[in-house]
């Protein structure tokens, strides 16, 4: 990888993380663990082999037949240009906090590989947050997830949200399922071989690309937020995305102009559209 693809990694974790002080595993689990608490969500863990994944849903369960899955973004992914992270889990989930922003409906936090993980967890390989965090093994492994949650839930469709890589995965599950109705993303990095041109970076020939899959989305209702100050994922960039996944004019993207990649998206409690769209009688649509 080169030293070019790995700084731009630790841009990237920088502005996830979003502090000048770094927690440890624990600290982040604990602070994820104590967001959710003060909502009355609880954790569990979900085996989707070789992983087992971290989730959070409402202790008490609620009523609809769609459940949102909030699917988290690339977390921790380097500590330095030459040093991966040991363990990816987020300094500040922002799909945990606007999971648990979803007062009404359905709704379920879904982390990525690794993260959350117990010290030494097996199949934890770097790999898994760094060149192949889009995996073919990745999105097997969280389209069986949607599985067990969407069963747990007794709910009959999905609405899958993700942030930055999280956006790639909530497309690429999105693309092989019958069952998800809507497909938002913010930041999301839907076509790695632009971004990766974009940046002059190394491609990421290990990992399947969400453009490869505009067509099979092309009838899905899709909502994509991007930040008008992100240089990560900057709009200029998403405004190449494919026609399938942007819809007529454009209208599937949505510019936040004082969002970078990590900091300044909407509080859903004073913008209810955001992030999952448009509300009748209270409820998202479709």
């Amino acid at each position: 990888m080169s030293v070019k693809y790995r700084f731009v990694l630790v841009l990237l974790s920088l502005a996830l993380g979003a502090c000048t002080a770094l927690p440890s595993p624990r600290e982040r689990q604990d602070h994820a663990d104590n967001l959710a608490a003060a909502r009355q969500w609880q954790k569990g863990t979900l085996t989707a082999a070789p992983f087992t994944l971290r989730t959070y849903e409402p202790v008490t369960p609620r009523q609809g037949d769609t459940l949102a899955v909030y699917i988290e973004g690339d977390g921790l992914a380097w500590l330095n240009p030459s040093q991966p992270s040991a363990d990816p889990t987020p300094v500040s989930p922002l799909l945990l906090q606007l999971a648990l922003a979803q007062r009404e409906g359905k709704a379920a936090y879904l982390a990525r590989p690794c993260q959350y993980a117990e010290s030494g967890a097996a199949h934890c390989a770097q790999r898994y947050w760094t060149d192949g965090r889009f995996a073919p093994e990745v999105i097997d492994a969280m389209d069986r997830a949607l599985d067990q949650l969407k069963a747990r839930q007794e709910a009959r469709a999905l609405v899958l949200v993700g942030y930055s890589g999280g956006g790639a995965v909530a497309a690429l599950l999105a693309a092989r399922r019958s069952d998800v109705v809507r497909l938002v993303t913010i930041a999301g990095n839907l076509d790695h071989r632009a971004w990766t041109a974009y940046h002059r970076l190394t491609p990421l020939d290990s990992s399947l690309n969400p453009a490869d899959q505009a067509q099979r989305l092309a009838a899905m209702s899709q909502i994509h937020w991007i930040g008008g100050r992100d240089t990560v994922m900057p709009a200029e960039l998403a405004r190449r995305w494919p026609a399938a996944l942007l819809g007529p004019r454009q209208e599937n993207l949505k510019l936040v102009p004082e969002a970078s990649h990590g900091q300044g998206w909407p509080d859903p409690r004073q913008t209810p559209e955001f992030p999952l769209g448009p509300r009748s009688n209270g409820k998202p649509l479709p």
